[in-house]
């Protein structure tokens, strides 16, 4: 394996789990968010299949937090990798 992959691996599960973390946050803001009196009663029949559940996206934001910690762990190491390399061939 590349050092240059691992660190690339790293780099993309970081970012996926900024992205899994975005998203949670925003269905948890959509929860627990009380829409305006206007709104709804219009779209409350079509708007509530559409809500996502917080328990369901708690889970998904700590998932998202373990991800982008073992993410990072996955660069160090590609870090450390390419430090020892770099010592060895000096």
């Amino acid at each position: 394996m590349e050092i240059q992959s691992a660190f690339n691996s790293g780099v993309q599960g970081f970012q996926n789990a900024t992205e899994t973390a975005n998203q949670a946050a925003a269905n948890i803001v959509a929860e627990t968010t009380v829409p305006e009196a206007n709104t709804l009663n219009a779209a409350s029949a079509s708007s509530e299949n559409k809500i996502p559940d917080l328990n369901q996206s708690i889970v998904d934001l700590k998932v998202a937090e373990y991800q982008a910690k073992a993410s990072v762990e996955v660069i160090k190491t590609a870090d450390d990798t390419l430090g020892t390399l770099l010592d060895v061939t000096a």
